[in-house]
């Protein structure tokens, strides 16, 4: 079975524990209303690299862009487009890959904090 692979792209500087809770979110969204595999690196690489030293979130954002480029979409979230946002959304149409931006309407129920557990990928 091939699952689409949707790259989720948000912001992550300035509030960063409340842009990674979104980003969860996001990633919940993607699952449940859509049953793809959402790949979010800046919620996993934060959890061994400081996104406050240049040469980790230098590090970070080039694995991101590389696992990017194995991913079907890209999805990005919220109106403002952070630099790093930027260079993920040149990327995915240097890659040819479709870029979608989902409004918010659209997953604002799932930016309420959820206990649910996913039991599989539909």
């Amino acid at each position: 079975m091939k699952v689409k692979k949707v790259y989720i792209c948000s912001a992550l500087r300035g509030d960063m524990e409340n842009n990674i809770r979104l980003a969860k979110c996001y990633c919940e969204y993607a699952v449940r209303e859509h049953g793809v595999l959402p790949i979010a690196p800046h919620i996993y690489f934060t959890q061994f690299l400081d996104d406050g030293r240049k040469e980790e979130r230098e590090f970070g954002l080039r694995a991101g862009l590389l696992l990017l480029s194995l991913c079907d979409e890209l999805w990005y979230f919220r109106d403002a487009v952070t630099a790093g946002m930027a260079e993920e959304l040149r990327r995915a149409a240097a890659l040819g890959i479709r870029v979608w931006h989902v409004p918010q309407d659209e997953y604002e129920d799932y930016t309420i904090e959820r206990k649910r557990v996913i039991h599989e990928i539909q």
